[in-house]
């Protein structure tokens, strides 16, 4: 009886502390989130406050937090969602956890941290937190297409924490982490998660449906909440997350087709017990410990999110999202969590960190936990700002970026280079290992060649100079390739999604397919060296391989930004003849092209840039737009609209009348009558002609909206 006393009052205390502060908050209009932050800190040891909770009990129930939290994000995020965005999200994750284990290696020691004292760092700050950002999205209602691009980017990125767990406890028992014991690990969590989902797939769906045939509610919460907690169960058992289990639990209960329903029984569980999470949270933030290292919290929160910030709106911006969708994503993931927690705890506990690492893990949660909601809510205006203030060549190469991955993405391989583009993967990534292979054999090889040679046949300083040099020899050569097949890689794909005319024709897409090869390029090689960079980072001098890796990516983006100059002369030239196509199309009065999808516009309504796309491929299928009178962006000026922040298309052009416009300004006002040529993306093209209307920038059917708004 007396640990059933325990926990009913360790819960009494929790939920009505955690109530009160929650009241509080919610009245003075802050996130409810800071209100378990601060209950925590009220029931913890720290703050002297007579209400004291057993912090390890309350850890146990945050875990009942953590499962709840990640099985109602599998109901949302089905399986078969998770595989059509793998590719591209796995793109992102990696960029952002390469980009992010630099950064936190490179600013420990910068504070001075040891070698394994900033691994731990760069591991701590490289996995943004689930929990927290389900948290913050359903407290702010947010929906919409980038949330499926954040929680796909959180799914691989739990993925590759629980593989740098992995690797980083063998670090921590003084082991050496071979090549083989990184395949081994790697190879065992594929293997568990295809069986999971394998035999998943064949047994739970048909178990939810039976059950949901019954019509007993509390049958299906019962159930629901077994197979969440079993796969919980499994996945512990088999020496992962909980939280991995418990998401893949929810997607194949989703793979049901009754997610909602599960759903909408389990909410309130749900949110009850990721209260007690955040407030567990709360209770571990020591205000001595984070004032005496104050200096390393303040650098580390700052690093999460400006470096999240960057890496992930690059990263997706160049996975073909617009700018508005890259920014969101990249300010919604700049927090830490769960994770940041299980990784300090490695260390520490096997002794090769300082004690400081965890609460100083903890405070930085607790910062970047503050600053999400804040970030989320201010990332549409931010987005708005990066918009204004880049220059037209860029304003002009982000607003037709979008279609040309489309294409690329869409087009066929009629060429068959589909063996070829594999064959120069492998390449280039036989290339990156080999050369972290020679730099941490190099550092390897040094003292025992020293030992070797000198002081019989060289000192010791010309004996280190011929081992740098005869490393430079090796290593340039692949430095050059990887900056070669890159290049030749970036070409092949650049021709599919630009393919050349017939021969005896003007390419008339070179320019845009030379600004997409520089892209390319510069993005893998910067990927490719961001690896190298991050592997042999702990085994090379502060700044070196940061150095060489800054020096090649500057001279990729001087090619990269005069190849975008030479984009803007084309896509004007380009817009002259859009305008051309446009006075010879309009033979009758402005009528309904810019109706809404529900209402079919009349035959005679100018619609037809098919020429222009044969003829200036690379400006995407440009689509016309008449403004008319009931058009909430008549009188209006396009740097009022937002278009290309909000939807990312592009106005290429305006005929109004006798008069032509080309690339128009933010300035610009919009009269009715005006004929708007667009270009963007199918979805991007919905978006902008809802804005043009006045209707919510939101479409579940892009391609569908635009056929019938164009034709």
């Amino acid at each position: 009886m007396a640990d059933a006393h325990a926990f009913l009052a360790n819960l009494t205390l929790v939920l009505c502390v955690a109530a009160l502060t929650t009241f509080v908050f919610q009245r003075i209009r802050q996130p409810v989130v800071f209100g378990y932050l601060v209950a925590g800190m009220i029931l913890g040891p720290y703050l002297g406050v007579p209400l004291f909770a057993d912090r390890s009990m309350v850890t146990t129930l945050s875990e009942l937090g953590v499962i709840l939290l990640m099985f109602g994000l599998g109901l949302e995020f089905s399986l078969r969602k998770l595989a059509e965005v793998a590719p591209t999200v796995g793109l992102i994750a990696l960029v952002d956890t390469s980009a992010m284990f630099g950064f936190g290696y490179l600013t420990g020691q910068l504070l001075g941290w040891t070698t394994l004292e900033s691994v731990f760092g760069g591991a701590i700050v490289a996995i943004s937190s689930t929990t927290i950002i389900v948290k913050a999205f359903a407290e702010q209602g947010v929906r919409g297409r980038f949330t499926e691009l954040v929680y796909g980017i959180l799914i691989i990125e739990d993925l590759i924490a629980i593989f740098l767990i992995a690797m980083l406890t063998t670090v921590a028992s003084g082991a050496t982490v071979s090549a083989g014991a990184v395949g081994e690990t790697a190879a065992t969590l594929l293997l568990f998660l295809a069986l999971f989902v394998g035999l998943g797939l064949v047994v739970v769906p048909r178990i939810v449906r039976a059950v949901v045939k019954l019509d007993r509610p509390e049958t299906t919460l019962v159930v629901s909440l077994g197979l969440c907690f079993g796969g919980a169960l499994l996945a512990l058992d088999a020496g992962y997350s909980v939280a991995l289990g418990a998401f893949i639990a929810g997607s194949l209960v989703a793979e049901s087709g009754e997610g909602k329903r599960v759903e909408h029984l389990v909410v309130g569980v749900r949110d009850m017990f990721g209260a007690v999470f955040f407030v567990s949270v709360g209770m571990m933030i020591d205000p001595r410990l984070v004032a005496e290292h104050w200096v390393a919290v303040v650098v580390l929160s700052a690093v999460v999110v400006a470096g999240k910030l960057l890496a992930v709106s690059v990263g997706a911006f160049l996975s073909g999202n617009d700018v508005r969708t890259s920014t969101q994503a990249g300010m919604s993931l700049t927090q830490i969590g769960e994770f940041a927690f299980i990784i300090a705890a490695v260390g520490t506990t096997a002794g090769v960190v300082g004690d400081f690492l965890y609460p100083v893990a903890v405070a930085v949660s607790a910062v970047t936990t503050l600053t999400t909601p804040i970030a989320i809510r201010a990332s549409g205006a931010f987005a708005a700002f990066v918009d204004r203030r880049l220059p037209r060549p860029l304003q002009t190469f982000v607003g037709l970026y979008g279609t040309w991955i489309a294409s690329l993405r869409t087009t066929p391989d009629s060429a068959g280079t589909a063996p070829l583009v594999r064959r120069k993967i492998r390449l280039l990534v036989l290339d990156t290992a080999l050369l972290a292979v020679v730099v941490i054999g190099t550092v390897f090889a040094r003292p025992h060649l020293l030992a070797k040679f000198t002081p019989v046949v060289l000192s010791p300083a010309w004996a280190s100079v011929a081992l740098y040099i005869v490393a430079a020899l090796l290593a340039a050569p692949l430095i050059f390739g990887v900056v070669r097949v890159s290049g030749a890689l970036s070409s092949l794909l650049a021709y599919r999604a630009l393919p050349q005319g017939a021969a005896n024709r003007l390419d008339y897409a070179e320019s845009p397919r030379r600004v997409l090869m520089a892209t390319l390029q510069l993005g893998l090689v910067t990927m490719s060296g961001l690896v190298v960079v991050v592997v042999t980072e702990p085994f090379v001098p502060v700044g070196r391989g940061v150095a060489v890796l800054a020096l090649f990516v500057g001279w990729l983006t001087v090619v990269f930004w005069r190849r975008t100059s030479d984009l803007y002369g084309h896509t004007r030239a380009g817009a002259q003849v859009l305008l051309s196509a446009l006075s010879k199309s309009i033979a009758t009065p402005p009528s309904a092209i810019g109706a809404p999808s529900s209402s079919p516009a009349p035959a005679s309504s100018p619609r037809d840039l098919s020429t222009v796309h044969r003829v200036l491929p690379g400006l995407g299928d440009p689509v016309p737009y008449v403004m008319r009178a009931g058009d909430a962006a008549a009188g209006r000026t396009l740097g009022d609209l937002q278009m290309r922040s909000q939807t990312g298309a592009v106005v290429l052009a305006i005929t109004r009348g006798d008069d032509h416009v080309l690339l128009p300004v933010g300035a610009e006002r919009l009269a009715v009558g005006d004929v708007l040529a667009l270009a963007g993306t199918a979805q991007a093209l919905a978006d902008a002609m809802r804005l043009l209307h006045g209707e919510t920038v939101a479409s579940a059917d892009a391609a569908g909206a635009v056929d019938a708004i164009a034709t």
